[in-house]
């Protein structure tokens, strides 16, 4: 089968209007303002538990890169008294004009054999451009154990520009896979994204995020090729030649996909925005695209 990828990555403008490097090609997409969108990531930051959050020069460049985007998919969260991403909402709010909320995963990694590395999730969003509906759930993995961190499920309504209904919703489902079994992990979330949609016979439109370890030792090209994912089933936003690490690698490890335009509201605008250099901050680029509000 063959792995189905969007074009046309744009340049990235935040809310103050600063333009930052970010992934391009040669194509444009018609030009939208930012208000006409709503803008949505993943981004690992890497080991984000106490320690992390006591730099406060690190924390504020994590919430001046998670205040570029409207509703942002965070993986890796590392703490077990699970206090550091409320405290992360505080920032992100200290900082906001705008309220911001989080829908929060239990600690993944239920099995016995993946309590080792457990980590959670969380959908950070404003509240003026998305509502959440319910409160999100790891994937039940406990007959099969596919998975070394079980994915997270939410779902969310999108606000117009006044605040009220549009009647449009989607459903993101956010996983950090082992990078080790990243190809069957891989392929386990065909599996994951079916049954969601089973079980939500009103939804219509699906977006997995997050960081898959789908490239270079983890994943080929050919194994994309081959994967549950591939065969026009669902399309790809972030090809195999962007580099989504802030290591000297080249690898595409973060990746969103739709299974189709999501009602006609996707655009082709999308990027990774590489908005700081410090490893200190994290080893992977938050990873964006609109949808028109």
């Amino acid at each position: 089968a063959q792995v189905v990828y969007v074009a046309v990555p744009v340049e990235s403008e935040n809310q103050s209007g600063n333009t930052t490097e970010t992934v391009t090609e040669n194509a444009r997409a018609p030009e939208l303002t930012r208000g006409e969108v709503a803008r949505i990531a993943t981004f690992n930051i890497k080991v984000f538990g106490e320690t992390k959050m006591s730099k406060p020069a690190v924390v504020d460049v994590l919430v001046d890169t998670v205040l570029r985007y409207d509703l942002v998919a965070i993986q890796e969260i590392k703490d077990i008294d699970q206090t550091v991403p409320y405290d992360f909402l505080d920032a992100i709010n200290n900082q906001s004009q705008t309220e911001w909320a989080m829908m929060l995963s239990p600690r993944s990694g239920l099995q016995e054999d993946d309590r080792s590395s457990q980590e959670q999730y969380a959908f950070y969003y404003n509240t003026a451009v998305f509502e959440a509906i319910g409160n999100g759930s790891l994937y039940n993995d406990s007959e099969h154990d596919s998975f070394q961190r079980e994915p997270f499920q939410g779902r969310f309504a999108l606000l117009d520009l006044e605040g009220n209904q549009t009647m449009f919703d989607l459903s993101l489902i956010t996983v950090h896979t082992k990078p080790a079994a990243a190809v069957e992990e891989i392929n386990a979330m065909g599996v994951v994204a079916s049954t969601y949609l089973e079980q939500h016979p009103d939804e219509e439109d699906l977006v997995i995020l997050g960081d898959l370890n789908a490239d270079c030792t983890y994943a080929s090209e050919q194994d994309l090729s081959n994967s549950a994912l591939a065969g026009g089933n669902y399309t790809w936003l972030v090809g195999n030649d962007v580099d989504t690490t802030v290591s000297q690698s080249a690898c595409a490890y973060d990746r969103i996909l739709t299974n189709g335009d999501l009602s006609g509201r996707l655009t082709s605008n999308w990027g990774v925005d590489m908005v700081f250099d410090s490893a200190d901050v994290s080893d992977h680029y938050p990873v964006w695209f609109d949808i028109l509000r």
